[in-house]
């Protein structure tokens, strides 16, 4: 199912973005976001700058230029979280907007070894602690 852009969070920056996820920072092609629900304890999403529904439709220039911001957030993710290793997610069933879900996975957290879960509705941090989160994210960009 292709999703149309007038219809489309991340083309709208709406609302539902908006209690979703908190914008970090602009990238070369994309945008960084801090997932809400942190049951992954530093969860991301990067969500390219145009409408497109797949990687395919890149261009091979804008294809790279997309997995270096992905790559330059999971190197500030490390970098600020030291997990054991991130899991990426880029499923768009339901809303086909290019984009990475960003998970940071540790050993005795939740889901080791497995699959994450999309929305687990468990963790939320006061606007502080997404503020400093934010922070040094940025400042590890």
């Amino acid at each position: 199912m292709k999703s149309d852009p007038k219809e489309c969070l991340y083309c709208q920056n709406n609302d539902t973005l908006h209690n979703l996820m908190i914008e970090v920072a602009p990238l070369s092609v994309s945008r960084v976001f801090i997932f809400k629900e942190q049951t992954y304890h530093g969860r991301c999403l990067v969500s390219y700058n145009k409408h497109v529904n797949d990687m395919f439709e890149l261009t091979p220039e804008e294809l790279n230029a997309f997995m270096a911001d992905v790559t330059r957030v999971t190197r500030a993710m490390d970098k600020v979280f030291s997990p054991e290793k991130i899991n990426y997610g880029a499923y768009s069933d339901k809303l086909s907007h290019l984009h990475f879900h960003l998970v940071p996975k540790y050993i005795d957290g939740p889901d080791y070894g497995g699959t994450f879960q999309m929305n687990p509705g468990k963790v939320y941090l006061t606007d502080e602690e997404y503020q400093e989160m934010a922070k040094k994210i940025k400042e590890a960009l």
